[in-house]
């Protein structure tokens, strides 16, 4: 995929640490170091001017890209970066938000993702992109643990077993608890018991750290 980040300091930096060797990555910055770090460390280009400059989101490729991403410091910065592009009719549009009055505007201004605490929101954007099938609702202590939905999809093989059975599967992580499930066709939120049987297209509610969660999901999208 072809990703624009605005920003190349703690959060873009992360970012780009963890999605560059899978994506295409063009950086954004006006600090001329910063550009050098992120092209030294991580061979992702990456371009020395203003994000919220249209001419340079232009040279950046914004028409083409996937995912845009506003990871500056000022909100009034990344909101007008989200502003600009959805101009471009970019479908996914993350922005970091320091200031929570700013959520509406986010919202209004076309942003599709909007992550607060530092650290939960370089790995919410990292797992929204890497792995689309997987929702983070909530993160806990600082990001340790998180409440994630997974959709089960048609065909999955852990259709038509029950919450024990799946929770007691080698594949299925000892440290990840099924809290909930969704069933879409009944629009019927139901609390687990060992007995309840999944179906195709209920929504799974995981509690876990990442790494947990990504081997459930490993597990369930089968």
């Amino acid at each position: 995929m072809y990703i624009v980040i605005a920003g190349a300091g703690i959060v873009g930096r992360g970012i780009v640490k963890e999605l560059s060797d899978k994506h295409d990555i063009v950086v954004i910055d006006p600090d001329k170091s910063l550009c050098e770090k992120i092209y030294s460390n991580y061979g992702a280009i990456a371009i020395n001017g203003d994000a919220t400059n249209i001419n340079i989101l232009k040279e950046a490729g914004i028409e083409k890209a996937d995912y845009a991403i506003g990871a500056m410091r000022y909100d009034k910065n990344n909101l007008l970066f989200a502003i600009l592009a959805k101009n471009f009719d970019v479908k996914n549009i993350f922005v970091r938000m320091r200031d929570p009055d700013y959520k509406d505007a986010y919202k209004i201004a076309g942003a599709t993702n909007i992550g607060h605490s530092v650290k939960m929101l370089v790995n919410k954007f990292v797992l929204d992109i890497d792995n689309p099938e997987i929702r983070t609702v909530a993160s806990l202590s600082d990001g340790k643990a998180r409440i994630s939905i997974i959709t089960l999809n048609k065909g999955a093989k852990c259709s038509g077993k029950s919450v024990a059975e799946i929770a007691n599967h080698k594949n299925f992580p000892n440290e990840t608890v099924i809290a909930g499930i969704f069933d879409i066709e009944k629009d019927e939120f139901i609390f687990p018991r060992g007995d309840k049987i999944v179906r195709e297209n209920n929504q799974i509610f995981i509690v876990g750290n990442e790494a947990n969660i990504q081997k459930a999901y490993k597990y369930l999208k089968k």
